[in-house]
């Protein structure tokens, strides 16, 4: 099968938890306590696993941390697709929409591996 990625994806081994989750028309959901599994990471969005199920089309703030505390980054990401792996997991893939200028800076690095 012919990749059709336009930018290369890396593995990652990150953690973090989906507190909330919103739409540009304001709509929002809380509380939600979704702890997610990052697995692989491109200039152009993440790829990750959870036993939550999250809506499509929404966004939420994300705090990427490279390895060390001054490598903490944030930015949104848009949930743009949902695939289950197990009736108790499912892989997702999300797309950076807004990101910190050294953000792109770490992932093109990546891009260049």
């Amino acid at each position: 099968m012919q990749e059709k990625r336009r930018y290369k994806r890396v593995n990652a081994d990150m953690k973090l938890t989906i507190s909330s989750i919103f739409q540009q028309d304001n709509l929002r959901i809380k509380d939600i306590d979704a702890p997610i599994k990052i697995i692989d990471i491109s200039k152009d969005g993440i790829g990750f696993i959870s036993s939550s199920i999250l809506p499509l089309n929404f966004y939420f703030n994300a705090n990427l941390n490279f390895g060390s505390d001054d490598s903490e980054l944030y930015c949104v990401v848009k949930i743009i697709r949902c695939e289950p792996i197990t009736a108790e997991e499912f892989h997702y893939g999300c797309q950076f929409v807004g990101r910190a200028a050294e953000l792109d800076a770490i992932l093109a690095q990546f891009d260049n591996e």
